[in-house]
């Protein structure tokens, strides 16, 4: 465990194992708090784990080199509703491959900058940075229709 590590990230309910780097990115390794969640369907708490998928995502950049995050995506098995739940995480949107603090500085750089400045940036692709844009276009929309 690194501490210095994980309060330099500050995401909530990880903490950082351990990390890698290359010249260009650096990859931390991260470990989940909780030992169980409560199931979304009938509001049981389970331990129960069934698999863990690490998935990698992308974070904001630091020191000029671009940030990953690899974390365990972690299914349970709920014994009261017999289904498999996977565990969602406060930091990352359910299918995201950024975290919501990345998507957020993109959309904020598209504001202020052109497409492509951003794209060259953030090594990212136009398609990317658009999907980007988009998803949060629509999620503020919602929320508009909500409030």
């Amino acid at each position: 465990m690194v501490l210095h590590l994980t309060h330099l990230l500050n995401l909530p309910g990880v903490i950082v194992d351990s990390w890698d780097s290359d010249e260009n990115s650096v990859c931390f390794h991260l470990r989940i708090l909780a030992e169980g969640m409560d199931c979304p369907h009938c509001s049981n708490y389970t331990e129960e784990l069934h698999q863990i998928r690490p998935i990698v995502v992308r974070d904001l950049p630091a020191c000029g080199k671009d940030v990953y995050l690899k974390v365990p995506r972690r299914q349970f098995y709920c014994c009261i509703c017999q289904r498999y739940i996977t565990e969602r995480l406060k930091f990352i949107d359910w299918r995201r491959k950024y975290t919501q603090r990345y998507e957020e500085s993109i959309y904020y750089q598209v504001n202020n900058l052109h497409i492509e400045q951003v794209c060259q940036q953030e090594h990212l692709s136009v398609a990317e940075v658009k999907n980007i844009v988009n998803y949060l276009n629509r999620r503020r929309q919602n929320k508009k229709r909500i409030n």
